[in-house]
């Protein structure tokens, strides 16, 4: 497979590779520190913006590094904090005394202490962090809570309860197309009546069904979002007793796009779920049983007049698009604005000038425009190339165009003027009542609050202790 070498070069390559990785990482952080540095001058004005300077710096770390707009936030956030607060610490980390593990832990623990008290614990934490490596997770925790609570007991990180982090999230399986997962964290009462009624309807069927139990489960809950209270049996019997009528009170639609080849089964090419993403041509034809079957049809070349799209062109659009187009961004049309690529009515409504970002892409291209902000432009087949305010340069491809071919089809070419420069247009971005980092303090305010009260029931209890088991002298 590779050449082998001598095990002692093999073991110098290897931990020189660990050093230049923590090293590389630490570049890439500190430029993204200094970027958002730069951006706070340039964007001043925006703190109070809804789409503010964070999401902005994210927006570009987002394009140029070609990662999802979480993980480029993710990455602002480690950056900032580390080289505003932890230099020395970021200075251990630049020169790969210790890995990207040990810095988050670092961050995350030290994310309350005091403006004025960090700088000391940073001083001593770099001197002491590098011999921690070794340490686990836990063990890692609370070598560096020790010494947090030395500098400022009341920063020692409060555990939050779990009623805080109930979620529940369903979203497309990794591995198995046509499938997806759900799971979460829920309210124990909420759950006990859920699990309640995915076995009631579960147990709809009659004994003869061939799933089992937990496949039954699993159907329920497609059963439950169509509101339905039970399930069509699957024992093939003409006679079956648990044979009802099965009406959907539902509300809900589900999109899947497919080529005609495929539903008539002289093609094996998958179709696509809106939202979860590729589907089998299987599991299409068998959605497409009881399905209401309706042809995307291509635009016409006359641009529309009115600024809202029709519902024919809008309609090929969310399939063309499929995804937000901004660079970085796949969130689903179904969470996505129409934007003009030239404003309306300088541009016209027209497929050719129409394309989807998610709103917060959609007000970052609004509004954080000149000579510190993006500009872009749309070719006929729906291919948008956006110009970063570095000069950067980023194309994106429609993804249904991609997937079907068909979508991606020259829709004509637009007439477009010169827009005029709105004047006090920022008026019309929406607005936060308090900036993110005065979300922050206040979160770490009350973080604060609740570990000097568990410090002090601490203190409390150990008193009460020392009281019950004191003996006095005998004499």
């Amino acid at each position: 497979m590779f050449d082998a070498g001598d095990p002692a070069t093999l073991i110098d390559a290897m931990a020189a590779a660990s050093r230049a990785e923590s090293a590389a990482i630490a570049e890439r952080l500190r430029a993204v520190a200094a970027l958002y540095e730069v951006r706070c001058v340039d964007y001043a004005e925006a703190q109070f913006w809804r789409t503010d300077v964070f999401e902005a710096v994210a927006a570009e770390v987002s394009a140029a590094q070609n990662i999802s707009r979480g993980r480029a936030g993710c990455q602002v956030r480690v950056a900032v904090s580390l080289y505003q607060r932890l230099p020395q610490v970021a200075a251990v980390f630049a020169r790969g005394d210790i890995d990207y593990r040990v810095l988050q832990m670092v961050i995350n623990r030290t994310a309350n202490v005091e403006d004025d008290i960090i700088a000391g614990l940073d001083a001593s934490l770099a001197e002491q962090v590098r011999k921690w490596m070794r340490l686990s997770k836990k063990k890692l925790r609370d070598r560096i809570d020790v010494w947090v609570a030395d500098y400022d007991p009341a920063a020692v990180r409060v555990p939050p309860t779990v009623a805080e982090n109930c979620y529940l999230e369903v979203e497309a399986h990794p591995e198995a197309a046509g499938m997806a997962m759900v799971g979460g964290v829920l309210d124990a009462v909420d759950a006990s009546a859920f699990d309640q009624r995915l076995d009631l309807i579960a147990d709809s069927v009659c004994a003869n069904d061939p799933r089992s139990k937990q496949q039954r489960r699993a159907a329920a809950c497609g059963a439950m979002g169509r509101l339905e209270s039970s399930l069509a049996c699957l024992c093939g019997s003409t006679d079956c007793p648990a044979a009802k009528v099965r009406e959907s009170a539902a509300q809900v639609v589900v999109h899947v796009l497919a080529e005609q080849a495929t539903l008539e089964g002289t093609s094996r090419r998958p179709g696509y779920l809106s939202g979860f993403g590729v589907l089998p041509a299987e599991s299409v034809r068998k959605a497409a049983t009881t399905a209401k079957l309706k042809p995307v049809r291509f635009p016409s070349n006359e641009p529309e007049s009115g600024y809202r799209p029709s519902a024919g062109l809008r309609d090929f659009l969310q399939w063309r698009d499929l995804t937000c187009r901004f660079p970085g961004c796949d969130r689903p049309v179904a969470g996505c604005d129409l934007d003009h690529t030239t404003s309306w009515p300088f541009g016209p409504t027209h497929a050719s000038g129409l394309k989807h970002y998610c709103r917060t892409d959609h007000l970052i291209k609004t509004f954080y425009t000149g000579p510190n902000g993006w500009s872009d432009e749309q070719r006929p087949d729906g291919t948008i190339v956006i110009t970063a305010p570095t000069g950067h340069v980023y194309t994106t491809d429609a993804l249904g165009g991609i997937l079907f071919p068909g979508l991606a089809v020259p829709t004509g070419t637009i007439t477009t003027s010169t827009p005029v420069d709105g004047a006090g247009r920022t008026a019309m971005m929406p607005m936060r009542k308090t900036t993110r980092e005065q979300d922050r303090r206040e979160r770490v305010k009350q973080e604060r609050r609740r570990r000097l009260e568990l410090n002090a029931e601490q203190e409390r209890q150990r008193q009460a202790w020392l009281a019950a088991t004191y003996e006095p002298p005998p004499f």
